[in-house]
């Protein structure tokens, strides 16, 4: 029996060693009667572009009717947000994603997502852990069998969402504005919405790849090279927005083809709301987020609020008192002018509606948030390394070892998830352990970007020695 245990945002395997049809039955044999204890019979289900999606989606379904629930699926692949969406709109008491997300192209992936339209809370998590048997038995039935099984719907979640996306935006002044746009699919579940709202976008990787081409599906800079170079050769493309596998993380850059992380976006997304929008509200952000939040926050006499890392984590406060937004470092965003759901494509249309209202460029609109936090820059490390390393690095971290990092000094540290180690006024490094990759993350903040480098260089080569 294989042991499955949810991460920072759902259960995902390698797809034919632990994720499984049998495998995922199992869970989704435990999700069916963490539902049944609810009340609430109806369950939302969808799969992302990723290889076997639908097969593994057809398992799942064919579990929850065995189980006696109503099933509301899609028939074609679909983005985390639309689930998400979908399952407030028909009043679902949860909605399944069959996705690993950003993960590599050999993985795969379930998660599951709350009657309010974001992850499921940690304790209710627990509760599907406890309850996933040893095995179960299944029949998987086909596609015409779910069809004309009377329990059983197919919905249209994608226009769900294009509907709601179009009654929340000025569609007609982003497209007038005068500014054109590029769109990186990244083969993912986000691939139609922008060329269906915005005709005229250019558009990469939108085609029809399970494999992602072979690269994993995260819009990181590292992983958006062709988008990066349209921008710098394109003069007429103002901003140019990339999304991941199943469309609820961001990247995004800006006109000169410069990457804008998300702790810029987030600063961004902050002062448009507040001051063009006057939306008020609570901040969340995990812990390995800019400092420079909190400053901003400040500023605008907003609360904040520093969370472990995990969107689950910031979900739980939005959904439980008046927040504004709750971002993480690794692209996923929040706004409560949505659903208490990351959504990169969300995030993207809010930023170039704030573009097209003020008619300022991206690199502007940064400098407007330096002139009140100062400017910065960070930058994150994954670092393969044997297990065995990784644990010690860890202990090290645990017993207070590491009280330099080259001609970096420690000045404090902080531990709220990981281990942070402060080293100036503007200036810090953390390390941490992935939740869901074999990987040690190491993550800087400082006022340039070569000094940020030079101190990710001095820990690196502190921690490995």
């Amino acid at each position: 029996m294989t042991k499955i245990k949810f991460g920072t945002d759902g259960w995902r395997a390698i797809i034919g060693k632990e994720y499984t049809n049998d495998n995922v039955a199992r869970v989704a044999f435990a999700t069916a009667a963490w539902v049944k204890q609810q009340g609430n019979h109806k369950i939302i289900i969808g799969h992302d572009c990723r290889f076997g999606g639908e097969m593994f989606s057809r398992c799942a379904i064919s579990v929850f009717l065995k189980e006696g629930l109503e099933v509301l699926y899609a028939e074609d692949f679909v983005s985390t947000p639309m689930v998400s969406l979908s399952t407030t709109i028909h009043k679902a008491y949860a909605g399944i994603v069959i996705t690993a997300s950003h993960n590599p192209p050999s993985y795969n992936g379930f998660k599951i997502k709350a009657h309010y339209g974001g992850p499921a809370i940690q304790e209710e998590i627990d509760r599907v852990e406890d309850l996933i048997p040893e095995k179960t038995d299944y029949q998987l039935f086909s596609k015409e069998e779910i069809e004309s099984h009377p329990s059983a719907r197919k919905i249209d979640m994608e226009q769900e969402y294009i509907d709601h996306l179009s009654n929340a935006f000025d569609l007609d002044l982003i497209r007038n504005s005068g500014m054109n746009f590029a769109y990186d699919a990244m083969y993912g579940a986000g691939k139609n919405v922008i060329r269906r709202i915005l005709p005229e976008a250019v558009i990469l990787h939108a085609d029809d790849n399970p494999g992602f081409n072979g690269q994993a599906p995260e819009p990181i800079a590292k992983n958006l090279s062709e988008l990066a170079s349209l921008m710098k050769s394109r003069t007429d493309l103002k901003s140019g927005l990339a999304t991941d596998g199943d469309a609820d993380r961001i990247g995004l850059y800006d006109e000169n083809g410069n990457f804008v992380d998300s702790h810029h976006i987030i600063l961004l997304l902050i002062r448009y709301l507040v001051e063009f929008k006057g939306v008020k509200g609570k901040v969340h952000t995990s812990f390995s987020c800019t400092s420079k939040i909190p400053e901003l926050c400040a500023h605008y006499g907003l609360d904040h609020t520093t969370t472990k890392i995990g969107f689950k984590y910031i979900c739980k406060n939005m959904i439980e008192e008046p927040s504004l937004l709750g971002g993480e470092e690794s692209g996923g965003i929040a706004v409560s002018t949505h659903i208490p759901e990351r959504d990169g494509i969300w995030m993207g249309m809010i930023l170039w509606e704030y573009m097209a209202k003020t008619g300022k460029l991206l690199s502007e609109l940064i400098s407007e948030i330096y002139d009140i936090t100062g400017s910065f820059a960070m930058e994150r490390y994954d670092l393969k390394v044997p297990e065995d390393k990784k644990q010690s690095i860890i202990a090290a971290c645990k017993a207070e070892k590491y009280e330099s990092f080259g001609t970096y000094q420690v000045q404090g540290t902080e531990r709220i998830d990981g281990f942070k180690f402060i080293l100036s006024a503007d200036s810090w490094v953390m390390i941490r352990p992935s939740g869901t990759e074999p990987l040690l993350r190491v993550y800087g903040q400082s006022s340039t970007y070569d000094k940020t480098i030079a101190i990710l260089e001095a820990t690196k080569a502190t921690i490995l020695a």
